[in-house]
């Protein structure tokens, strides 16, 4: 056992110190591209107001120009009131002001695509800091395992190392919830604000003006976009944790959820509930509800069904959940008991989540037959036994 602790703590302690490494490397990525991120912004910001500028510069000319073009056809036909110098002092001025127009408007045409360029480059460097903060988060992670106590870490490698598996793969989970959520705000409601600020502007421009109706159809459509805007929020906020949970319990969740589901995806549900219903604690409603959400994705995203059903049975001191498509189905035998790098926190994160809550799972599917999901989970935490004895191994 000495010769072993000694190994452990040999390898550990190597494996520390090339991470520490790699994290300070990170961590000078992540501050270079801060910098370059907050240069582009800056070229941005200017891009805009020059925009802006150019396209208000166009507006101007184009009205010079309709006048002087009125002015040449004026001095044009009335040879009387004016000499032939009338008539070429205004050919040279609307012909000057029409080069200008050119000239304006292929500026006004650079400006925008540079601007496009430069949000490209902006949602590039961002999404590239998030990688790497990712990266950093997973290291930290992983070095606070590697620098805890040495005895504890060698009972963990002799007796658990699936639960440390498991907890490694929560807590990355977690990380990869929260930039999931920091891109859907920065791609949804982010990014509307930014677009109804850039067109208040534009209206604020067309009242100075005097052009109303514009203005009266441009509040229209940002009504619109605040209205759609705050609908991504209110999705956003119900992914994170459904208020009904708390409100109205587990069953009247799953209800709502089934419908949405249905009308969402045009895959008929059925949801039964059997027994009496009980109100469970609050984790354990919520880790359900997150089981029944991913069982529903996976039959979106993979099972090509036309149907699918969800019975909730309440027994005295049991809980069955039971989930069944008619979709194409998958050989259970190939999915991996514990996860990895290499699996996605699907099946694989429902299970990990009923072992959690001290449950047990059963996956019963073939190719072309469809995909029965069984899930037991004792209502306290000493039912474990129970559970045991109630189905085989699975």
């Amino acid at each position: 056992m000495d010769h072993l602790t000694v190994d452990i703590n040999r390898v550990i302690a190597n494996a520390v110190k090339a991470m520490e490494d790699s994290k300070y490397q990170i961590y000078e990525i992540c501050q270079s591209a801060r910098s370059e991120l907050e240069a582009l912004e800056q070229e941005l910001e200017q891009v805009l107001q020059e925009t802006i500028t150019t396209i208000d510069k166009v507006d101007r000319l184009e009205q010079e120009y309709r006048l002087a073009r009125i002015r040449l056809t004026e001095v044009s036909r009335d040879f009387v009131r004016y000499r032939e110098e009338d008539i070429k002092t205004a050919y040279e001025k609307a012909t000057g002001i029409q080069l200008d127009l050119m000239v304006y408007r292929e500026k006004e045409n650079y400006l925008k695509s540079r601007r496009d360029d430069l949000q490209k480059r902006v949602r590039n460097v961002e999404q590239s800091i998030e990688r790497a903060e990712s990266i950093s988060s997973q290291m930290n992670v992983v070095l606070e395992y590697l620098t805890g106590d040495l005895n504890q870490v060698t009972r963990i490698i002799e007796s658990a190392k699936n639960r440390q598996l498991l907890g490694l793969k929560i807590i990355l989970a977690q990380e990869e919830e929260r930039k999931r959520i920091s891109r859907e705000i920065h791609d949804g409601p982010a990014q509307s604000l930014a677009n109804i600020v850039l067109r208040t502007e534009i209206a604020e421009r067309m009242l100075a003006k005097n052009q109303f109706q514009l203005v009266q159809d441009e509040l229209v459509d940002l009504k619109g976009q605040v209205r759609a805007g705050l609908e991504e929020i209110r999705k956003i906020i119900f992914n994170l944790r459904p208020m009904a949970l708390d409100d109205l319990g587990i069953v009247a969740t799953l209800r709502k959820f089934t419908q949405d589901f249905e009308e969402k995806s045009r895959i008929h549900t059925k949801f039964e509930v059997v027994g009496r219903e009980l109100r469970l604690p609050s984790a354990m409603e919520a880790a359900i509800y997150r089981m029944v959400q991913e069982a529903f994705s996976n039959v979106l995203k993979h099972a090509r069904a036309s149907h699918v059903s969800l019975e909730m049975h309440y027994s005295e001191r049991l809980i069955t959940l039971t989930i069944k498509d008619n979709g194409s189905g998958f050989r259970p035998e190939g999915l991996p008991k514990t996860a990895n790098r290499n699996s996605h926190f699907g099946l694989i994160g429902m299970r990990e989540r009923v072992e959690l809550l001290e449950g047990r799972i059963d996956i019963q599917s073939s190719p072309e037959s469809g995909t029965e999901i069984t899930i037991i989970i004792p209502a306290t935490s000493d039912q474990r036994k129970e559970i045991e004895d109630h189905e085989p191994d699975f």
